[in-house]
């Protein structure tokens, strides 16, 4: 699997300057906890889960949570556990027979309720459990967390060699990590708890909408996360303490949730990019796109990467494609990232960008360039004069 994996090989020479590379459940930490991109939230009780990823129904998806949690009713949750063990052992039984390629599948997350639920999924999916990637966990705590890791870390000490990790994806959304008064010691708490169990911890992801509620508040379509100040400041602080780039973590961005709405106030994309990659049809697609509030799903995760954040969850397809487009790696952010390395031996502290229109400081770009780099790898490097909209009209 690798992203945009559905471009030909003329429109993939014709995009990139390098193509993204492979990936699945076995990669390395490093590149999975980046890799995992627009995480598609679906519903545990959905009965084609299988046939659905298996068949690749929905075009650019390379990850998917099927959710236990709030997308299922309490009155549900038996019925949806029985129908995600069984749609798992499916994907098993018809990668051991050889119908569907496993490393073609996208990478598969569990969120679960509880550490007594985590078990019990683990228990019934037995040997079926390597066709996952890893286990979310809800409202994580300090207090609460430690059992889903110590789960977490019984299951890989006893995995068979030859089976993937599973690795664990904490959502921070609880009162305590959002209330001024208690955030700095439960974060501190939850930061101790995960440097604990580093090795299984694949991402750190934020529950905005829960954060929301307890205030409640629910942006607007016209607005980001970061318009809500109270917000804001969280997410600011969880960036801090968790995404420190000598000792950080990969964080996870807040899920967009619209797909359709009013709109109150100016759109957000420029018409430039798109008229410049694909002319009328870029612009046709661009008015496609505010008229879904697209437009404001894109000015979010544009500033998502300022802040320091990769992945984000969605809960449409619709909004696979223009989440991971907005990953990949220009190519004059490749140049400055390759300049600024290549230059670290310590002989220059400075050096102008090859596109002669900034300077590149060695060493406070050095760790911007070493992300840039990462990226590259996963999302890929986009041709000289290519955008991410040239992405959106494949």
């Amino acid at each position: 699997m690798h992203y945009f994996d559905y471009l030909s090989v003329e429109e993939t020479e014709t995009l990139f300057h390098l193509a993204p590379a492979p990936f699945c459940n076995r990669s390395e930490k490093e590149l999975l906890s980046h890799a995992i991109g627009a995480a598609l939230y679906m519903p545990a009780t959905r009965p084609t889960i299988a046939q659905d990823l298996s068949t690749g129904k929905h075009k650019g998806l390379t990850s998917v949570v099927i959710d236990l949690e709030d997308a299922v009713g309490d009155l549900k949750v038996e019925e949806a556990e029985a129908s995600l063990v069984s749609q798992i052992h499916s994907l098993d039984a018809w990668a051991k027979e050889g119908t569907i390629d496993s490393e073609s599948l996208p990478l598969i997350f569990i969120r679960i309720r509880t550490s007594e639920q985590a078990e019990r999924i683990l228990e019934q999916l037995g040997c079926a459990v390597v066709r996952l990637t890893g286990l979310v966990f809800p409202k994580f705590e300090a207090r609460t967390g430690e059992r889903y890791l110590k789960i977490l870390r019984d299951y890989n000490q006893s995995r068979p060699s030859e089976s993937p990790l599973l690795y664990g994806m904490p959502i921070l959304e609880s009162a305590e990590v959002i209330y001024a008064e208690t955030r700095r010691q439960t974060l501190l708490g939850i930061k101790a708890l995960l440097d604990r169990y580093r090795e299984y911890i694949l991402n750190v992801r934020i529950g905005a909408t829960d954060f929301s509620s307890l205030f409640g508040l629910r942006r607007k379509p016209d607005m980001t996360i970061y318009d809500i100040g109270v917000i804001r400041d969280c997410v600011s602080d969880i960036v801090n303490l968790f995404g420190r780039a000598d000792s950080g973590y990969v964080i996870s961005g807040p899920v967009w949730e619209y797909f359709k709405s009013d709109r109150v106030l100016k759109p957000q994309l420029r018409e430039t990019p798109f008229q410049e990659t694909a002319g009328p049809e870029g612009l046709r697609l661009r008015m496609q796109y505010i008229n879904k509030y697209v437009d404001g799903l894109i000015h979010e995760v544009e500033l998502d990467k300022e802040n320091g954040i990769i992945g984000k969850t969605i809960i449409h397809p619709t909004h696979i494609c223009p989440v991971q487009a907005m990953y990949t790696v220009t190519h004059e952010e490749y140049m400055d990232a390759s300049h600024i390395l290549s230059s670290s031996g310590g002989e220059i502290g400075v050096v102008k960008s090859g596109y002669a229109n900034k300077m590149n400081e060695i060493k406070p770009h050095l760790n911007w360039a070493r992300r840039i780099m990462i990226r590259s790898e996963i999302y890929g490097v986009l041709n000289e004069n290519q955008n991410f909209t040239a992405l959106l009209v494949r």
